[in-house]
């Protein structure tokens, strides 16, 4: 990639609503080889050739949610780290199992590297189709000037109620995963009323002893700045 940014969005559809071979292609022009995956149901770690298991992975993801809907809300990026955080929502089906779909958001977390130019294109155990428009991007010319970007990791990180759809029709689970945690909120109130002598203790006693230990040792740096070596006064 050479703008992360505004080519992540394709990769996405790519990887995840494409056809096998351009599926494969997405995986092995965008990943380094040593690209790791970490999910709530998988993981493969960081290998020579584990970008082999991410496709894998997609393939899977494939087979069992031919049709997937899925969209990308919005982009972070931290170009000091070479970070990107992806806000996606997608619904997700199970052919096998009538009327099951699970609308589930999460944040992708994706590490990068940068390279100044692309490595040997892989050879494809299947045959791209140069006429499809969806492979083009797959089959543009290798010579870049800018430096091109890699993915070496994924994350996806997906809140407790968000996991629960994947495990229970018509929203049971998270429903109930709900309720628990306004009834945890009301326990925290409960808490902090009950307990605020060790709030006022921490305020007034604690926090008194830590600033009068930091106001000492700032004048006593202001003395030092003033009169840097006093035994050579007269």
């Amino acid at each position: 990639m050479e703008n992360p940014v505004t080519e992540v969005p394709r990769v996405i559809h790519l990887l995840t609503q494409s056809p096998p071979s351009t599926q494969r292609a997405t995986v092995e022009k965008y990943f380094t080889p040593s690209a790791s995956f970490t999910h709530p149901f998988c993981r493969t770690g960081s290998f020579e050739g584990s970008r082999w298991l991410i496709w894998c992975i997609y393939r899977w993801y494939k087979i069992m949610s031919p049709r997937i809907d899925i969209n990308v809300d919005g982009i972070a990026y931290d170009e000091k780290n070479l970070t990107l955080y992806v806000n996606i929502h997608q619904v997700f089906r199970i052919w096998i199992v009538p009327f099951f779909s699970a609308p589930v958001s999460l944040v992708s977390v994706l590490k990068l590297v940068r390279h100044p130019s692309l490595p040997p294109q892989p050879s494809y155990s299947t045959p791209i189709n140069p006429n499809d428009p969806q492979n083009s991007s797959l089959l543009e010319s290798t010579s870049s000037e800018k430096p091109l970007y890699y993915i070496q990791s994924q994350n996806d990180l997906y809140q407790v109620n968000e996991f629960f759809k994947f495990f229970s029709q018509f929203g049971i689970l998270s429903g109930l995963l709900l309720l628990w945690q306004f009834v945890a909120t009301v326990l925290c109130i409960l808490g902090a009323t009950i307990f605020w002598p060790i709030s006022w203790v921490e305020q007034n006693v604690v926090g008194d002893q830590a600033s009068n230990r930091r106001r000492r040792r700032d004048q006593a740096a202001l003395a030092r700045f003033h009169n840097p070596n006093p035994s050579t006064e007269s």
